[in-house]
């Protein structure tokens, strides 16, 4: 693909816009989609996460109270297609990194393939590996992929990862983050130029990283992402900004324009986003991932009718 505008215009991505819930936000109402837990280690740690924690009121994304073995998952999968013609989405996104263990993650696609045969393969990892498996990711019919970009600068980056373990070496501080932000970046390129669509999911960390999204849209535009889903910070408990006291995103209830608004502490950055393309600087439509895995549109035009100064009043707060 010789440019953004070319991929986000394939028949396949058309085809997303009307299937896949994670890229369209209307596909909630007629598709359904299933993430299959076979990914249990991980790779990297990242200072808002903690593996470990699990209980029956727990609703954070990519936690799961069991894992499956590739054969129950191609068995679950099968006995839910059974039951549910509208399931449309098949994803493997943890709860560790599905890359990381990429024997299950493949064998489970594999096995799928062979029982559900109408449905999207979709797979998030952390990127960090990303490119030893291009080949295996084309070939198996992946074809979309969501990498989390967290940060584009090793300075930021070291601020939210505080390990990453690659072929039996441990890395921390601005080398961990250099190493994984290059792995990712060249493995969004490389995936984009065979064609598979890419999104994007970044956590908005207020004080560490909210400043700096524009860029991180700006560049992974340019390396081929067709999405980028700017999701509000969680706080896993044990995990190091629980226990350094960061405080998360709170979504607020605004009587005065009906819609649920971010408090202006979180810095919101200005990145319009959708399925075909991203502008920066265009406030029309904001898409955020608010708690829990939902996803909720920001209809501002009126704010902008209204000569609000954004850049003072959302991003420098």
């Amino acid at each position: 693909m010789d440019s953004l505008a070319d991929l986000s215009e394939t028949p396949l991505a058309l085809e997303t816009l009307r299937r896949h819930p994670c890229y369209n936000e209307e596909a909630h109402r007629y598709f359904a989609r299933i993430h299959l837990p076979v990914a249990p280690a991980c790779n990297i740690q990242c200072h808002y996460c903690n593996r470990k924690f699990d209980c029956v009121n727990e609703s954070r994304p990519g936690v799961v109270s069991e894992l499956l073995t590739p054969e129950q998952a191609a068995s679950k999968t099968y006995g839910v297609a059974a039951q549910l013609m509208q399931l449309s989405v098949v994803g493997i996104a943890g709860p560790g990194d599905p890359l990381a263990n990429a024997e299950a993650t493949f064998d489970t696609f594999r096995r799928v393939r062979e029982t559900v045969k109408d449905v999207i393969f979709c797979l998030s990892t952390n990127g960090l590996t990303l490119i030893r498996h291009i080949d295996r990711i084309v070939e198996l019919g992946i074809s979309h992929v969501t990498i989390t970009i967290n940060a584009v600068d090793p300075v930021v980056g070291s601020r939210i990862y505080g390990w990453v373990y690659d072929e039996g070496k441990r890395y921390a501080g601005e080398e961990a983050a250099r190493l994984l932000i290059d792995r990712q970046l060249a493995g969004l390129k490389m995936l984009a130029s065979r064609g598979v669509l890419c999104k994007v999911n970044s956590v908005l960390i207020p004080e560490v990283n909210d400043a700096h999204l524009p860029e991180v849209a700006r560049v992974v535009k340019e390396h081929g992402a067709v999405l980028h889903n700017i999701m509000p910070l969680i706080i896993a408990p044990g995990s190091r900004y629980e226990q350094e006291g960061m405080r998360a995103p709170v979504p607020v209830w605004s009587g005065s324009c009906r819609s649920n608004v971010l408090r202006r502490e979180l810095s919101l950055c200005a990145i319009a986003v959708s399925a075909g393309r991203m502008q920066l600087d265009c406030w029309a439509r904001i898409a955020i991932r608010i708690l829990h895995g939902r996803t909720l549109w920001l209809l501002l035009p009126w704010m902008k009718r209204q000569g609000h100064n954004f850049r003072k009043n959302w991003m420098r707060r």
